[in-house]
């Protein structure tokens, strides 16, 4: 077992060439292509998709992950695409460092880790992060696929998600809090059924 969570991520990203599709996450497209572009963060960016389809759709990024491996082919990927320029790819172990900054777009995508997180902790910082009148975009596995080594964990409802934030009711706006169906390719490249939750917020005040 690798000794930290960074040399764990490492390993595996660097365990094969690609280790995701290459496509944003589909809710993300879902949920934010209405915005209007201004700055965003993206949590836990991977390879970047994310973070290369919002560049192209003209918001300034900032763009954190934990593994310096993902990072260096999310920086190619938005090379390549053109887009280098309008991101800022940041390394950080989101449980011991955070961006900095304010932003119109925050979105933590599947905070699901083999390691100790204080995922409750970090989505807090994540909704501190939020400028009034941005939006908070939190989503995660609602369950995992039957045979995932993970398959029996516990994972929060976007209810419970929202409880943990500890918000106060009126300075944020709730648009969006739900369970999906996604589909997906699983790795042995076969069409297959997740179900996915959603939580979406604007921020109305400091």
């Amino acid at each position: 077992m690798p000794e930290s969570a960074a040399e764990y991520w490492d390993g595996r990203y660097a365990g094969s060439e690609r280790m995701w599709s290459g496509r944003p996450n589909a809710v993300l497209v879902r949920e934010a292509a209405e915005l209007r572009p201004g700055r965003a963060l993206d949590l836990g960016c991977g390879e970047g998709a994310d973070a290369v389809w919002l560049a192209a759709r003209g918001w300034s990024v900032v763009a954190a992950d934990i593994s310096q491996v993902a990072l260096e082919r999310a920086e190619e990927h938005a090379r390549e695409a053109g887009l280098g320029g309008a991101i800022h790819w940041q390394r950080h172990d989101l449980t011991e460092t955070f961006p900095s900054g304010s932003f119109d777009l925050v979105s933590a995508h599947f905070f699901h880790s083999p390691f100790e997180m204080p995922r409750e902790r970090i989505l807090r910082q994540a909704a501190s992060a939020v400028a009034p009148g941005g939006v908070l975009l939190v989503v995660g596995h609602a369950a995992f696929p039957q045979g995932h080594p993970h398959a029996d964990a516990e994972l929060p409802t976007p209810q419970q998600v929202y409880d943990q934030l500890e918000l106060r009711a009126e300075a944020w706006e709730l648009l969006t809090a739900e369970e999906h169906e996604q589909e997906y390719t699983d790795r042995e490249g076969q069409p297959a059924v997740r179900r996915d939750n959603v939580l979406k917020l604007r921020r109305l005040s400091m």
